[in-house]
């Protein structure tokens, strides 16, 4: 009876315990070791963000539903919208989008709304289009529904992008941004491009960027510290997307029971070890260099002055769910954008000149440069599957305009920059057509055939 008593308190205690760590864990703690970010690393994030806002409006010069209050869409110039797609336009095959030329920051950006949670096709055709291992590429796994959505806008948009970069030169940055679903892919979208930078008149790869906010899990871990070079995410503190390491069609699919599937989560992820997760090369993860907007803090009300930090993580990338009130609000763009804006606002304020811009940006770039390559090594070092070496990632800015060595390199032979494929030949390589005549990914398909030669 006594042996009964005490492996009930044992029992007792131990749920007590893990009932305390998991609802005191709160969103901060995930990036309490990592630097704070640098105001001019991350001055995009908050006109990124309101570019997205204006893919939901239906008359900009008349902003009626989601303008910044106080600001509208302050710096989206009306002039610079080359084209918006609409539903209309894009059916059921991925979310809406918008093309826009900044001409203040010399920036062509190609921006992508979130999820629509009243149309149940964003469910079926994009997120409900995907099993664990389904899709390889790159020498790793990514998210089959948005791997076709970001191959479906490059077919659309190519030759747009190509025609911008064109017209205003060789300083004008190609920006790709989107949020939730969005976010997805849009970091496709980049790695296909930076694959592929010969179709935009061998735009180097320090040209390229990705603003991915809110991010979804969309490839594996080693993609992820891959193409950190490019790809940044901003998480703000407790949002459940990028921490949810279930497959997007449960997490969508459960929505309205979302509490219930965080909770039954947060138990199994309690009792699966670290070592297991970074064995699975299928898992998938929130991509590239991370940003987190922290502004909460444990056992106090309300919000403080946000701040921003950054890393390139291996381990701990957002791994643990934050069972919050803020869980699902953080999520949101509208506040990731009045958050960032306020964050900017206070490292700009705090921010002490102590040496030449010049200068301080080139320091800023070889830790960029230091860092990446550490998240690399540390990546192999840990045993991530399909972990690639230094050498086969472009870091150094102004560098050649070649893909990693375990794709198809472009500089092995003058032969093969001229027989450089097409869009097409590239849309052969990854997609069979069904009877219906639909586009279906082939499911054979193997890491050194997906990228283009």
């Amino acid at each position: 009876m006594s042996v009964s008593c005490g492996l009930e308190w044992v029992v007792c205690l131990g749920c007590t315990r893990w009932a305390w760590k998991r609802l005191t864990y709160i969103g901060a703690y995930d990036s309490e070791a990592w630097p704070a970010a640098a105001p001019g690393e991350f001055e995009p994030v908050p006109r990124i963000c309101r570019v997205i806002l204006a893919i939901y409006e239906d008359d900009l010069s008349n902003p009626t539903k989601f303008a910044p209050p106080g600001r509208g869409y302050a710096g989206v110039d009306l002039a610079g919208v080359v084209k918006r797609a609409t539903y209309e336009h894009v059916g059921n095959t991925c979310p809406p989008y918008i093309v826009y030329v900044d001409h203040r920051h010399k920036e062509v950006v190609l921006a992508i709304r979130g999820l629509n949670l009243t149309r149940n096709a964003d469910y079926k055709v994009v997120l409900m289009d995907n099993k664990l291992g389904m899709q390889m590429f790159d020498g790793g796994y990514v998210h089959h529904g948005l791997l076709k959505a970001a191959q479906f806008i490059l077919e659309r948009e190519t030759k747009t992008l190509q025609e911008l970069l064109q017209q205003n030169g060789p300083d004008y940055k190609l920006i790709f941004a989107g949020h939730s679903l969005g976010s997805g892919i849009a970091a496709l979208m980049t790695v296909l491009v930076v694959n592929n930078r010969k179709m935009f008149g061998n735009i180097p790869r320090s040209q390229i960027r990705c603003y991915a906010l809110a991010p979804a899990r969309c490839m594996s871990l080693n993609l992820a510290v891959k193409y950190a070079d490019v790809i940044n995410s901003v998480v703000l503190q407790d949002d459940f997307l990028p921490r949810t390491p279930t497959p997007l069609e449960y997490i969508f699919g459960s929505i309205f029971c979302l509490p219930c599937l965080l909770f039954i989560m947060c138990l199994r992820d309690t009792f699966k070890q670290d070592k297991r997760k970074f064995k699975d090369p299928r898992r998938l993860y929130a991509p590239g260099r991370m940003y987190h907007i922290v502004e909460r803090k444990f056992c106090r009300c309300g919000r403080f002055p946000p701040e921003v930090r950054t890393a390139i993580p291996v381990e701990g990338r957002f791994e643990h769910i934050v069972l919050s009130c803020s869980t699902t609000s953080d999520h949101a763009i509208v506040w990731i954008e009045r958050e960032s804006e306020k964050a900017l606002e206070l490292m700009k304020g705090n921010e002490k000149p102590t040496t030449p811009p010049a200068l301080q940006k080139m320091e800023r770039l070889q830790s960029f440069e230091e860092e990446h390559k550490n998240a690399l090594e540390r990546a192999k070092t840990l045993d991530v599957p399909h972990a690639v070496d230094l050498s086969e990632v472009e870091i150094q800015e102004g560098s050649s305009p070649t893909p990693p060595s375990d794709t198809h390199s472009e500089a092995t032979s003058e032969a093969k920059s001229a027989g450089r494929t097409s869009w097409d030949e590239l849309m052969h390589k990854l997609f069979t057509r069904d009877e219906g005549g639909k586009l279906v990914v082939k499911e054979d398909i193997k890491a050194r055939n997906i990228v283009i030669e």
